[in-house]
């Protein structure tokens, strides 16, 4: 029996031992950019309101910086069962390039601008103002696609 379980031992040693040993560019290739996701907790009830909220507060945002190539995509995902406990929402952004996060005076004070063009900052309060009565953030991190299909 010790006889068996030891080569059994060996053999999964051996077939394991090449899953520890991958070597980027050769067994996956990290993409370029990243995606920002954002996981939000919002009470079942008032996830209509979120949404509309969303509409008139970040989607324009998202759209401004998009126009100005900071961002390529965004998504609002809503879960579908969305009664349970944990994220229900998420806001998901892909930055094309990582020098977007990199301040920039000039930029981000006409990206700031533009924005309250579309929305003061007196109806953005009022607007969103409600919001931390029925939702909170759950986490936000930064995401990075890797290429598992090879070279």
């Amino acid at each position: 029996m010790k006889l068996f379980f030891g080569a059994a031992c060996a053999a999964a040693a051996v077939s394991l031992a090449g899953l520890g040993w991958a070597e980027p560019y050769k067994d996956y290739t990290p993409q370029k950019g990243a995606w920002q996701v954002q996981e939000i907790h919002v009470d079942p009830n008032h996830i209509d309101d979120y949404l509309v909220g969303l509409k008139k507060s970040l989607i324009p945002g998202q759209e401004i910086a998009k126009k100005h190539g900071l961002i390529d995509s965004y998504l609002v995902l809503v879960r579908m069962d969305s009664g349970g406990a944990g994220a229900n929402v998420m806001l998901v952004t892909h930055f094309p390039s990582l020098s977007a996060l990199e301040p920039d005076k000039v930029r981000d004070q006409a990206l700031l601008r533009e924005n309250l063009a579309v929305l003061s900052k007196e109806k953005g309060d009022v607007l969103t103002g409600g919001f931390d009565k029925y939702r909170s953030f759950v986490s936000d991190g930064y995401w990075q696609v890797m290429d598992m299909t090879g070279q």
